[in-house]
């Protein structure tokens, strides 16, 4: 279903939509065209794209693509969702340490849906950080992994 959404395929691309999608949330999901569970969520994000295409514009960027992005938000994990408004990086509480990006894939189209309309009204009150309304059970659990350090 990777097909069905619009892909990103260089840094000026990207840079391109977090600069021009105003009023409206931005989901750019990180991940590759041939893995099985971006497959998964490609298939949930084109299934809501429509109900929800007066709050939110998505894309597909391919992590090998666009490795700036990659590493700047931190993407060891595939599939990652990060999201934007009017250019502003919206950040969301799962209840996990990390607050950039959701990581794995939504348990149901209702968990998406839910979390971007948490995150436009929030966004549209001049939050940058809003609380998941996704069941803490329905988040995928995982360690943070800090290189370098």
């Amino acid at each position: 279903m990777s097909f069905l959404l619009p892909k990103l395929t260089c840094k000026g691309e990207v840079d391109q939509a977090i600069k021009t999608v105003a009023e409206k949330v931005l989901v750019l999901r990180f991940g590759r065209d041939n893995d099985a569970v971006c497959l998964q969520l490609d298939d949930m994000l084109a299934k809501t794209a429509h109900d929800l295409s007066k709050m939110a514009v998505i894309y597909l960027v391919d992590v090998n693509k666009v490795p700036v992005y990659t590493q700047y938000f931190d993407i060891s994990y595939i599939p990652s969702t990060v999201f934007f408004f009017n250019g502003q990086h919206m950040k969301v509480d799962y209840g996990s340490p990390d607050h950039t990006k959701f990581v794995g894939s939504f348990k149901t189209k209702q968990d998406f849906i839910d979390l971007i309309e948490v995150i436009y009204r929030g966004a549209m009150r001049g939050k940058l950080i809003v609380r998941s309304p996704i069941d803490p059970n329905n988040i995928p659990k995982y360690d943070l992994l800090y290189q370098g350090i």
